[in-house]
């Protein structure tokens, strides 16, 4: 099936960038109906707006709650018949207002491998804890802080010449990968809950 997807940002959106070439080039049977960010001067609104993708910006600010704030983005996914939802650098918690809206179909990239360093600056964590494996990991979204079952993850060695941004920047290149490929698996209908756990049905 062809997954109808939003994307929320709220930096640069390379993420998203990911999954728009993953589309443009065939490897990813999604339509991007909707970039949403909660901040009007993102980044990933111009790549949105670059590829012909419909892009809109609602600032959290104006409104009293994050209740409030999370149905109008509802609204105005399902304006765009979106159906799907991935987080691509969102730095924003979603209340169950969002969820119970998209049940079960939205998911989220962490530049971690969860459950260890939930939350941001999450390599910078790994760094500062001295891990010697890090890595990234795309994973449905609960109600909790990156707590919902994981979908895919990637390790990535931590280098005796590392610092923390260079780790940084060997995981982002792995999300870049992983991203586009677990939503097509998604889109495939090859992922099967159990759970907490999840498996892959063998293709076809």
């Amino acid at each position: 099936m062809t997954l109808r997807l939003g994307v929320l940002v709220s930096g640069g959106g390379t993420n998203l960038q990911s999954i728009l070439d993953a589309v443009r080039a065939g490897a990813l049977d999604a339509e991007v109906r909707l970039v949403l960010s909660n901040r009007p001067k993102a980044g990933g609104l111009e790549r949105a707006r670059a590829a012909g993708v419909p892009a809109l910006a609602i600032s959290h600010r104006r409104f009293e709650t994050r209740e409030a704030f999370d149905a109008a983005l509802v609204e105005a996914l399902r304006e765009h018949g979106v159906e799907w939802v991935a987080l691509a650098g969102f730095m924003r918690v979603l209340t169950p207002t969002f969820l119970r809206a998209f049940p079960g179909r939205v998911v989220n990239i962490h530049p971690a491998l969860l459950p260890a360093f939930p939350g941001v600056e999450a390599q910078h964590q790994a760094w500062d804890y001295g891990v010697k494996v890090a890595g990234c990991t795309v994973h449905f979204v609960d109600e909790g802080v990156d707590t919902g079952p994981i979908l895919g993850q990637v390790a990535v060695p931590v280098l005796d010449d590392d610092d923390a941004e260079r780790l940084r920047l060997r995981i982002l290149a792995e999300e870049h990968a992983l991203y586009p490929r677990v939503l097509q698996w998604l889109a495939e209908g090859r992922v099967v809950r159990e759970g907490r756990r999840t498996r892959l049905a063998p293709e076809g």
